[in-house]
């Protein structure tokens, strides 16, 4: 699949019916996707396979995510510019 192709498809997958996240996520795709790394994408990935209760606890910093990794992502999230 071409990245074109895979870019549409992961803004799809962004999309949680909760503007907050989805800015968040569009934010990591348009700032990091490019430039990251085949193993930070599978937590990306990952990542998007959560809850979304469970992610905005965890965005707000109301709770850890449970896997190391995913709140590595979640951090690196929350820190990119507006």
């Amino acid at each position: 699949m071409n990245d074109d192709a895979e870019l549409r498809r992961l803004r799809w997958r962004c999309r949680r019916g909760m503007r907050e996240l989805d800015q968040l996520f569009e934010r990591y795709l348009d700032l990091r996707w490019a430039q990251a790394s085949e193993h930070e994408r599978g937590v990306f990935l990952r990542l998007l396979a959560c809850e979304d209760d469970r992610l905005w606890r965890w965005f707000l910093g109301y709770d850890p995510a449970d896997d190391a990794e995913l709140q590595s992502l979640v951090d690196l999230i929350r820190t990119l510019p507006a």
